[in-house]
């Protein structure tokens, strides 16, 4: 009886819905041969391609660019998510400092506040768990669609 709830715990842990994203994100990689003809391809088939809207402002004075519902900027997204969780946040969080313009105020106040870290890091688990398995169904969505609009009518079967 122990075996089936330790089973089904494993199932649902932070470690394996990270290596399932890692591997949906992977296979989403190796499909893709060309990442350029997903620009201004819609990720839901029901959806068009919405507006670009700047979403920051490099010190350079460059501005990057999302456009929602865009299959290459959720490619890249993705693949930029999987990167940050194989290879260390230190320097992805220093990007989103950098992004948000998180001052060391802002963050002594996070950090100061460490009345129920156990209740933190619950919220915490429980979130990041839900958003990879979302990033997990898009990058899923992501590699069946490219096969779909690329692959298939691509080759004109």
């Amino acid at each position: 009886m122990m075996q089936i709830s330790d089973s089904y715990n494993q199932k649902n842990s932070l470690f394996n819905a990270m290596n399932r994203f890692i591997g949906a994100v992977n296979n989403m990689d190796q499909t893709v041969m060309v990442p350029s003809l997903l620009r201004d391809v819609p990720l839901d088939e029901e959806e068009e391609v919405k507006t670009i809207s700047p979403i920051r402002t490099a010190s350079n004075g460059s501005t990057t660019y999302f456009q929602d519902g865009d299959m290459y900027n959720y490619y890249v997204l993705l693949k930029s998510i999987r990167n940050d969780i194989e290879w260390g946040v230190l320097q992805a969080d220093d990007r989103r400092k950098e992004k948000m313009g998180v001052t060391a105020l802002d963050i002594s106040r996070i950090e100061s506040d460490d009345d129920d870290l156990e209740k933190q890091f619950h919220y915490h688990l429980t979130g990041l768990h839900t958003v990879l398995s979302k990033l997990t169904r898009k990058a899923n969505t992501l590699t069946n669609r490219y096969n779909q609009e690329i692959v298939i009518r691509g080759c004109g079967l």
